[in-house]
């Protein structure tokens, strides 16, 4: 890429802002076809920016900016659509997106696979929280190299049955077995099925897709626990929001 280029209007979010020097924004983007991107919202902060409430994370925008070196200056911004931003529990779990997008993708690596599969989560994840987390997770490790081994057994090649139960090895894939044990990571062969399909309205299934998930990212993630999670951990410890977390698509 370039140390220097103008871009013009393209489809982008923001996925976190922190504040720079005296009034300004260091905002990370996501852009579609850009990747991950550095800018500087230079005034954002002052009271009479022409930018003061429109940097608003999940918001559809279009952005231009000036790209020099690593660090971007941002430039202009309209706002394509009136759009609904996530509300309630919802929020959390596209906090939840935006922290898988910042710890996976690399700066200035392009994904528009990834940035439409994101456009669609937080479009749809307030009316089904469960099967857009799942979905979009299997999107993103199958854009980066890492997609998942759904159809068939990794031992035999045959077709995985929908009445059989599978282990799901990880950098392997599904092993079909007898009995299920407490350890490991277990799920019905309708389960893999409906993942490979993205069709999640069945609720065991969800669940045994948001084990399988999370063991798939952790081979990646690190040991450095996901923020998001943390924080809905700590929600989940206190009596008036139990029920809440108990029910949020990342826990």
């Amino acid at each position: 890429m370039s140390t220097r280029s103008k871009v013009a209007l393209q489809p982008a979010f923001i996925l976190h802002h922190y504040p720079y020097r005296d009034s300004s924004l260091l905002l990370e983007v996501f852009a579609r076809g850009y990747g991950r991107l550095g800018l500087v919202a230079r005034g954002a902060r002052s009271a009479k920016s022409r930018w003061r409430g429109q940097l608003q994370n999940f918001r559809p925008l279009l952005l231009s900016w000036h790209l020099r070196g690593e660090l971007g200056t941002l430039t202009g911004l309209e706002l394509p659509a009136a759009t609904t931003l996530p509300a309630g529990r919802q929020l959390l779990s596209a906090y939840y997106l935006n922290e898988l997008i910042l710890r996976l993708l690399a700066r200035h690596d392009p994904h528009p696979e990834v940035f439409d599969a994101y456009a669609e989560a937080i479009r749809d994840i307030d009316t089904a929280e469960e099967p857009v987390l799942r979905i979009f997770e299997k999107r993103l490790l199958q854009a980066l190299g890492y997609g998942l081994l759904l159809g068939n057994e990794a031992d035999s090649g045959l077709p995985i049955e929908n009445d059989a139960w599978y282990e799901y090895l990880p950098e392997r894939g599904p092993v079909r077995c007898a009995q299920v044990r407490e350890q490991g990571v277990f799920l019905r062969g309708s389960s893999l099925i409906a993942l490979q399909r993205e069709h999640l309205a069945d609720p065991a299934c969800c669940r045994e897709v948001k084990r399988l998930m999370r063991a798939a990212l952790s081979l990646y993630l690190g040991a450095r626990p996901l923020k998001t999670r943390e924080v809905l951990r700590q929600l989940a410890t206190l009596p008036d929001r139990r029920d809440s977390g108990s029910r949020t698509g990342m826990n």
